[in-house]
């Protein structure tokens, strides 16, 4: 399963995955998984946003977390659980949403034509998951956003089960300790 501090994407959305840079938020507060500048430039590898880190400030990390925080609010604001949405939150996506993303160019590889980003910085990385946490919220996938049901977990994920009823952020994590805790209960 990994160690509990490594990147989680889980939550279907680049803007949704990058508020899971924050672990257990319910208890003490989470953890934070982007210690540092480096840690912010690796996470949008991983996350496929950018083919190389990105160069990455401290004052970038700042921002970041910054961009986090305000969509993570909006995103359980849209779940109802922490009321109505604070207008500061919403101005910091929008101001992030309305920068450019990275430009797009076409690259000939061994498969064929593809679009990757070029001239990626990371301030139009920000402006890329503000644009995402937008579609999100404001989109369809808004209302099928969940938050997983592990009381220790505090992922959010986009319920892509053709019934809307999916309970965990993962089945390999959350719900395989939760089948696991019933079955140690009931013998």
């Amino acid at each position: 399963m990994g160690d509990e501090r490594d990147f989680r994407f889980e939550g279907g959305r680049p803007s949704v995955d990058f508020t899971a840079t924050v672990g257990k938020r319910h208890r003490d507060g989470g953890f934070e998984r982007l210690i540092d500048p480096a840690a912010l430039g690796r996470w949008c590898t991983v996350a496929g946003l950018a083919a190389t880190a990105p160069r990455v400030t401290p004052a970038d990390l700042g921002r970041a977390r910054l961009l986090r925080e305000a969509v993570y609010r909006l995103m359980t604001a849209r779940l109802s659980r922490s009321g109505r949405p604070a207008t500061a939150d919403i101005d910091v996506v929008n101001a992030w949403a309305t920068k450019p993303p990275p430009a797009l160019e076409l690259r000939l590889t061994a498969d064929g034509l593809h679009a990757r980003p070029s001239h990626v910085t990371m301030p139009a990385l920000l402006a890329l998951i503000a644009r995402d946490a937008v579609e999100v919220i404001g989109g369809a996938d808004g209302a099928r956003l969940r938050e997983c049901d592990n009381p220790e977990c505090s992922l959010l994920f986009i319920d892509t089960s053709r019934a809307g009823a999916r309970r965990w952020c993962s089945m390999r994590t959350c719900g395989a300790r939760d089948k696991m805790a019933r079955y140690r209960g009931g013998h």
